[in-house]
């Protein structure tokens, strides 16, 4: 059977897809081009990533097609219904990539709170004339333990980043629409683990409570932002924001007001609306971090995700 990884795939999951005797394709292909090239190959497995679109028209036109793959956690670029409505099966690795993002927002609040990330843009800058002015700008960063993360979204990667909070003197307080309690393991120096039960508090106290909030949540219905204006005015003057989960989670136009009044104190984003093509305001403003979604892209989250769906192919299809 012929798995074609039109968003890539890597090498540890190419190579265990091989062995288990699959014909792995990992050329990518046009979107407008798609159904056609599926249908011709005789494409039997599709993988994808966020950038392709696995909608019902593609799904109704490739009928040879007898599963799709994402690798990650999010399911909004596939059809999942109509897939399995016409026998499709749809399959996601939504824990081969927690720890990597989890990783990204902890980077991204150290970042924020040191200012580091202005301070790398300017040093090459002004470092050889205005190094005094510079070391004063910076010096007014601020410490993370003892400040309140509100994590939106408790599932594995909410969980992941609320292990590492509490693991350097955080407080952490939840809010799933889900879920009404989280178990974290904070693991410990004799590589043993502690379990502490989340807090969880309604979203309007989460937003009241925290000076750091960061979101893991699905696209919501109509693509309608969880956080806009009215939301922003609830939460503590100064307050950090990360989104490393959905574009336009945070309308980016009132995200923008926010920061210009001081209201935010800084925000990091990995997710935009018009991807690949953000806001230059965005991109350009000088109290956000922007990245271009990476959440998930590290080395050892790659292979994980590879070979997570080599076997999850494997499960299903034999």
């Amino acid at each position: 059977m012929r798995v074609l990884a039109n968003d890539g795939i890597s090498a540890a999951g190419e190579e265990k897809l091989l062995s288990l005797g699959y014909e792995v394709i990992t050329e990518t292909v046009d979107q407008d081009q798609l159904i056609d090239y599926i249908n011709s190959n005789d494409v039997g497995v599709l993988l994808v990533r966020s950038a392709t679109q696995v909608r019902a028209d593609l799904i109704d036109a490739c009928t040879n097609l007898k599963m799709i793959g994402r690798g990650g956690v999010g399911l909004d670029n596939i059809d999942v219904a109509h897939a399995k409505s016409k026998g499709v099966e749809v399959i996601n690795t939504p824990a081969a990539s927690s720890q990597s993002v989890a990783e990204l927002v902890m980077g991204s609040l150290f970042s924020m709170v040191r200012m580091t990330y202005d301070a790398n843009r300017q040093m090459p800058v002004k470092g050889n004339t205005e190094f005094k002015a510079l070391k004063r700008k910076y010096a007014k960063g601020i410490e993370l333990r003892g400040k309140t993360l509100g994590i939106i979204g408790t599932g594995r990667i909410g969980a992941a980043t609320a292990s590492y909070a509490l693991g350097i003197g955080m407080k952490v307080i939840g809010y799933d629409a889900f879920m009404d309690k989280s178990t974290i393991y904070v693991p410990l120096p004799d590589n043993t683990t502690m379990e502490v039960m989340m807090s969880m508090v309604s979203l309007e106290e989460l937003y009241r409570q925290s000076d750091f909030i960061t979101i893991h949540i699905p696209a919501q219905p109509g693509d309608k932002p969880l956080i806009s204006k009215t939301e922003l005015d609830t939460m503590k003057d100064g307050v950090y924001l990360v989104n490393a989960s959905r574009g336009g989670l945070i309308d980016e136009h009132d995200l923008i007001a926010a920061l210009n009044s001081d209201k935010v104190a800084g925000a990091t984003l990995d997710v935009f609306l018009n991807e690949p093509t953000p806001k230059q305001e965005l991109i350009a403003h000088p109290r956000l971090i922007t990245t271009p979604h990476i959440g998930a892209a590290t080395l050892e989250a790659q292979d994980r995700i590879g070979v997570e769906l080599a076997d999850k192919i494997n499960h299903y299809l034999g």
